[in-house]
């Protein structure tokens, strides 16, 4: 009898592990008032994710207004290079929004779910920032700068926009605009209604809409999902960014960052806090 029971015990196959990595906030540097999303973080957890043993997915929780172009890029490539190393498939979970920046890593699954409340697309490029040349002259405060090169200042918050600045900056932002809607099109191919004038503009839609516009694949949740995909036995492993003694005892979200003597992280901090804040305002949340 114990024979029997050992046989049985050897030769029962492991269940199917899935890595699920959640990607949440504004794409960007690190901030100390909230979470955002940068390579620097995900880097490593994403390489810890695709490395883990009997993998057969891996599972992107995305909820993200967009950020940094650059940041997002590079997230987008290191999944497909470790999704090409592995030789697994990658599965994105859109929760509120997958806009701009957040679509772009979305764009790296190779199946994107939505929910029929997320809101998605926003396919375009965006710059904000702030004018403080009006309330320096009311404080009675003279900005002095100094630069070498004609360019050096160019969009400098406390001096008046020129319009040969502008110009420069619409440049940049259309080819940014290029590079997005080349990747889409890469990853997405023929999926994609390209008929539609609005694909391309910076328009955002509900989860059906983005599905038959071919941004999404379908509608369905991670755990849904994933057990009608490889069973009831699937098992969801979190992989998440090692926190520190300090960091533990904080509140979710918060992540530390150094302080210059003079203040000016905490006050680069704030202004990013707002920044954050204007972002997820655009889509309602």
């Amino acid at each position: 009898m114990m024979r029997r029971v050992l046989a049985r015990a050897t030769f029962r196959r492991p269940p199917p592990i899935v890595a699920v990595v959640r990607l949440a906030g504004v794409i960007g540097q690190t901030s100390m008032i909230g979470g955002r999303i940068n390579m620097e973080a995900a880097g490593p957890v994403l390489q810890r994710a695709f490395r883990l043993p009997g993998l057969k997915a891996v599972a992107l929780e995305i909820n993200s207004p967009g950020g940094s172009p650059a940041q997002a890029a590079l997230i987008h490539n290191r999944i497909r290079a470790l999704a090409g190393e592995r030789d697994v498939p990658v599965m994105a979970f859109v929760e509120d929004v997958a806009a701009s920046g957040g679509y772009w890593l979305a764009a790296a699954a190779d199946e994107i779910f939505v929910d029929d409340n997320s809101i998605v697309g926003s396919i375009g490029v965006v710059y904000s920032g702030f004018g403080f040349q009006e309330a320096l002259g009311r404080l009675g405060i003279e900005r002095r700068l100094y630069t070498a090169g004609e360019k050096k200042a160019m969009l400098d918050p406390f001096l008046a926009v020129e319009p040969d600045d502008l110009d420069r900056l619409r440049r940049i932002q259309e080819e940014l605009h290029g590079n997005f809607r080349e990747l889409v099109r890469a990853r997405r191919g023929a999926r994609l209604a390209e008929s539609d004038p609005d694909l391309f503009s910076g328009e955002f839609w509900l989860g059906r809409k983005a599905i038959g516009l071919g941004l999404a694949d379908g509608i369905g949740d991670i755990r849904s999902v994933l057990r009608e995909r490889y069973g009831r036995k699937v098992v969801l492993r979190r992989v998440g960014r090692p926190r520190g003694w300090l960091a533990r005892r904080l509140r979710p979200g918060i992540l530390l960052a150094e302080s210059g003597e003079d203040g000016t992280s905490l006050a680069g901090d704030l202004l990013g806090a707002i920044e954050a804040r204007l972002w997820w305002s655009r889509y309602g949340l």
